[in-house]
């Protein structure tokens, strides 16, 4: 495997893990406060971006960037990585019968969750490899910091 495919599937890890928190801690909120699919996907999305661009913000301001530079990379890191994540994981949610209905003590609320999410990696993974092969997302991080160090969780 060659070293770029690498640092693409290590920056969609980084990408899966804060889309991950956001997106199980929303749709657990929203199916526990008995949202509808609308919203309960709206929040979820919503904060997987937040989690999402969260950790790559702690992880450049430890490389010791200030907080206005470290806002930038995150937004440049990972837009398109989280965009292209949030998109596959919802459609799949909202296209397997019974997914979005599902409680949180059925076992298709969290086996459809997790699918989803590993589609959403599988999709990711080609996207961050083209774009870090154009200087793009993680490229940025990664040449700021000169080496992998950020993305070892």
């Amino acid at each position: 495997m060659t070293e770029s495919w690498k640092t693409a599937i290590s920056a969609t890890l980084h990408c899966l893990t804060g889309c991950a928190i956001g997106e199980v801690l929303g749709l657990v909120l929203a199916t526990w406060w008995g949202w509808s699919t609308v919203p309960s996907l709206a929040l979820a999305i919503a904060l997987a971006f937040f989690f999402g661009y969260l950790l790559t913000f702690l992880s450049v301001r430890r490389a010791g960037l200030g907080v206005g530079a470290a806002v930038r990379i995150a937004l440049a890191a990972d837009t398109v990585s989280i965009l292209t994540m949030e998109i596959v994981d919802n459609a799949f949610l909202v296209l397997l019968p019974g997914a979005m209905e599902a409680t949180l003590t059925s076992p298709l609320f969290w086996w459809s969750l997790a699918a989803a999410l590993a589609i959403a990696f599988v999709v990711t993974v080609p996207v961050n490899h083209w774009m870090i092969g154009r200087g793009k997302g993680h490229a940025v991080v990664h040449s700021m910091h000169g080496h992998d160090h950020h993305m070892q969780h």
